[in-house]
C-alpha cells in the first residue's frame, strides 16, 4: 500500500515560503517546511497560529498567496485536492467527517474507489485496512454509531485507502480520552512502519507528539519559530514563552 495511484513514488513533500493572506490577515507569512517519506513530523503552536491553514495550503484546500509547494522538484502548488490525493498528498481534518449513513467498511471503500481501483481491489485495501487499525469488530456498524476514538481511526483508514505518500494528520487526537490518545499514537507509529509513509501531525496533545515525532516544526503568528527534534524544542525558550510554558515542558519532560 505504498505506492501512489498513479506516478512514482516521492520521496519529500517540500513548503517554499509559503504565505496565505486573508483580506489583511496573514494567516500564514512565509513557511519553509520538508516532510521526507518514513519520518513523522510534529507541527505544533498556539491556537491561531495558522497551522491549519498551513495544512489546508500544501493540501490543495487553499491556494498560497505566495510560496511554492513540491513533491521532490515537481512544482505542485495550487493542484486540487483530488489531483494531489492521486499522487500521494493525502489529509485528515479536525472534524472527523466521515460518511454517517455508510458502514465502517463502505467509508474505508469509499476513499479506496476515489483512487480509480476497481472493486475487488478497493475491497481488498479495506480488508487490509480494517485488520489493521483493528476495526474489524466495526465493519457492518454506520460510523455515526461509533466510540469517537473508533471514528477518528476510520478517517484515518479512509485517508490510507488512498495509499498516500504523505500523510497530512489535523487533530487527530481532538476529543480522545487518555487510552484512546495512546492507541492512536501506536497507530501512527504503526502506519509509519508498515505504509513507510512521511506524517505531517498537527496536534495540541503534547504526549502524543512527543511520543511520535521525530521533528517538530513551531508556528507561531504565521511564522516558523523554531524547528528540531523534540528534546530540542521543548528546551527552546521561544517555544516555553509562546506555547508550552515553564510547567507544560516540564510536564511533557517528565511523562516522555
Amino acid at each position: 500500500m505504498t505506492t501512489p495511484v498513479d506516478g512514482a513514488s516521492s520521496t519529500k513533500l517540500e513548503a517554499r515560503g509559503v504565505k496565505v493572506h486573508f483580506a489583511g490577515v496573514r494567516a500564514v507569512d512565509g513557511v519553509d517546511l520538508t516532510l521526507k517519506r518514513g519520518t513523522i513530523l510534529g507541527l505544533i503552536g498556539p491556537n491561531g497560529a495558522g497551522k491549519t491553514t498551513f495544512m489546508n495550503a500544501i493540501s490543495g484546500f487553499v491556494k498560497p498567496t505566495e510560496g511554492q509547494v513540491f513533491l521532490d522538484e515537481e512544482d505542485v502548488t495550487g493542484f486540487a485536492p483530488e489531483r494531489l490525493a492521486r499522487i500521494g498528498v493525502v489529509r485528515t481534518f479536525q472534524g472527523v467527517a466521515t460518511f454517517p449513513d455508510l458502514t465502517v467498511f463502505q467509508n474505508i471503500e469509499v476513499g479506496a474507489l476515489g483512487t480509480g481501483l476497481n472493486r475487488r481491489k478497493a475491497r481488498a485495501r479495506t480488508r487490509e485496512l480494517l485488520d489493521m487499525l483493528e476495526l474489524g469488530e466495526w465493519e457492518r456498524q454506520y460510523s455515526s454509531a461509533l466510540p469517537h476514538g473508533a471514528e477518528r481511526r476510520v478517517g484515518i483508514a479512509r485517508a490510507l485507502a488512498a495509499s498516500p505518500e504523505f500523510l497530512l494528520l489535523d487533530e487527530p487526537a481532538a476529543g480522545l480520552n487518555d487510552a484512546e490518545s495512546r492507541e492512536l499514537a501506536d497507530t501512527i507509529v504503526q502506519i509509519r512502519r508498515d505504509v513507510g509513509c512521511g506524517v505531517l501531525l498537527v496536534e495540541h496533545d503534547m504526549h502524543v507528539i512527543f511520543k511520535v515525532c521525530e521533528d517538530l516544526q513551531v508556528l507561531d503568528y504565521g511564522k516558523s519559530i523554531a524547528f528540531g527534534t523534540a528534546d530540542e524544542v521543548r528546551k527552546d525558550k521561544k517555544v516555553i514563552e509562546a506555547y508550552l510554558g515553564t510547567h507544560g515542558a516540564e510536564e511533557v519532560a517528565e511523562t516522555d
